[in-house]
């Protein structure tokens, strides 16, 4: 069962900047695609981005411009700059299971989850 470590996370005020990584354990395999998801207070979670196995990304539209997303083989890393208070939320590390050597995309509903690192944006 695969693993994951985040690190990061605290608190900053508008305009400023952090770095979240998350390393994860336990693949048999190749390593496959992780993001990062985040839940507000009295919001649903939402994804804010994921990278694929094929290195392909993907931006929520919130966070474009301002967020990077990178893997490094087992670890992922989010960079997020210019943070505003409506980025405030629990950012939640996840990585795609694996189904022998293939990577189940679907890493919202089959994923493994990290148990979540606070970010703290005031204005």
């Amino acid at each position: 069962q695969v693993q994951l470590e985040e690190s990061g996370g605290g608190s900053v005020q508008t305009g400023g900047s952090l770095k979240l990584s998350c390393t994860a354990s336990g693949y048999t395999f190749r390593a496959c695609g992780m993001g990062w998801y985040r839940q507000a207070p009295g919001k649903d979670r939402e994804l804010v981005s994921r990278v694929s196995s094929d290195g392909t990304t993907v931006y929520a539209d919130s966070v474009k411009g301002r967020f990077t997303i990178s893997q490094d083989n087992y670890t992922v890393s989010l960079q997020m700059n210019l943070l505003k208070p409506e980025d405030t939320a629990v950012y939640y590390c996840v990585a795609e299971a694996q189904n022998g050597p293939v990577c189940v995309t679907n890493m919202r509903d089959f994923g493994q989850w990290g148990q979540g690192t606070r970010v703290t944006v005031s204005s």
